[in-house]
């Protein structure tokens, strides 16, 4: 296994394998233009070692030139290809055949025939060292190909991981990591906050807190933002809708996450059930609820020690303190019969140092995932 950058690797193809699919994309070629003297056109960057070992294979006259394009930035595709280096000229009346590292959606191959289409070229090929079938749309013939792969990210012989991964032998895929989504509960003093940031670190996760979502879209006017702000200014409770499509578009920007810690919501067991539909939609599911567990008079005195330093009023008041150990009772108490009934309740002893308790949430997880 191997890491670039964030991500691991796990191996796909070895060297002999990717040896016999460039082979085999140079014969089935050379059979039909032995004598045509073609140009072949390679794609920059990820097609530059196959272009090298298949000028290796192909016995007869030909010409090489190269265009690059672009639509990959991380692990998916923009949408966008950009053209970056043109078409190569005097092509007219020759046969052309692109080839490419890798196609899978087409839309790199939609925009290559694009570049060709006001050519007067004799013939137009596309060849193709790997072939993902079941993502191709399918709009243009695929001529050649050496290897029909599975839609699964991957590194190696010229393909990268943000321009890492290029110089490998081999080919890698995306080692798939099980997607871990978690419901974080715990009194106030709890330690939730440390606790989340320890799980967002060893596991990747994205970390929702609700507070934090509402108060980057009513600063940033968003229109989800402006809407909560006018329930708020009216000192009226925000829809459980509109806290769900707020969560709903923190989930759509981090479509590469390993998953989602949410902190904050849900609330009660309506918006429970919001979350759960949601995150069905989009073929998730919450895995496990954690809660923070600690006796009240431990967490009294913590919240009055940050007190001395914290500066937040409601934790230097006994009465204030305790009022808020009775509200998070009365709305936790639903809950936690709404995900013990789906198993996926969690009591986590919260007492002892820091690194203790982590242990002890990391035991849980990784139960889950070994399960």
């Amino acid at each position: 296994m191997i890491k670039l950058h964030d991500k691991q690797f796990v191996p796909f193809l070895s060297e002999a394998q990717i040896f016999e699919a460039v082979k085999k994309v140079a014969e089935d070629v050379a059979r039909d233009y032995k004598d045509k003297n073609p140009i072949f056109v390679g794609v920059l960057n990820g097609a530059f070692m196959f272009v090298s070992d298949f000028l290796k294979h192909y016995p007869y006259p030909c010409e090489v030139t190269f265009v690059k394009l672009s639509s990959y930035r991380g692990l998916t595709s923009t949408g966008i290809v950009r053209n970056l280096l043109d078409v190569p000229e005097n092509i007219e009346g020759r046969s052309v055949i692109i080839l490419e590292d890798i196609i899978d959606t087409g839309r790199t191959l939609q925009e290559l025939v694009h570049l060709f289409s006001n050519t007067n070229v004799k013939d137009f090929k596309i060849a193709s060292l790997f072939y993902k079938s079941e993502v191709y749309n399918g709009e243009y013939a695929i001529d050649y190909f050496g290897l029909e792969i599975p839609d699964r990210f991957i590194v190696g012989y010229g393909l990268d991981y943000r321009e890492l991964g290029r110089n490998l032998r081999e080919v890698y895929q995306l080692k798939e990591n099980p997607m871990i989504n978690l419901v974080l509960f715990g009194k106030p003093g709890a330690g939730k906050g440390t606790q989340a940031n320890f799980l967002k670190e060893k596991y990747n996760l994205v970390h929702i807190s609700t507070g934090d979502v509402f108060r980057r879209n009513i600063k940033n006017g968003t229109e989800l933002g402006t809407l909560a702000k006018s329930y708020i200014d009216k000192g009226e409770l925000v829809p459980d809708e509109v806290t769900i499509n707020m969560l709903r578009d923190e989930v759509e920007q981090n479509p590469d996450a390993s998953g989602f810690i949410f902190d904050g919501f849900p609330r009660t067991t309506a918006q429970a059930e919001a979350l759960d539909n949601l995150l069905d939609s989009k073929g998730m599911k919450i895995d496990a609820t954690l809660a923070l567990e600690a006796e009240d008079e431990i967490l009294l005195q913590r919240l009055l020690e940050r007190g001395k330093t914290s500066g937040r009023s409601d934790d230097q008041d006994e009465s204030k303190i305790r009022n808020r150990f009775a509200e998070y009772n009365e709305k936790t108490a639903p809950l936690k019969d709404f995900y013990m009934a789906q198993e996926k309740f969690h009591s986590v002893n919260g007492v002892g140092e820091i690194d203790e308790i982590s242990e002890r949430l990391a035991g849980v997880i990784d139960s889950l995932v070994t399960a």
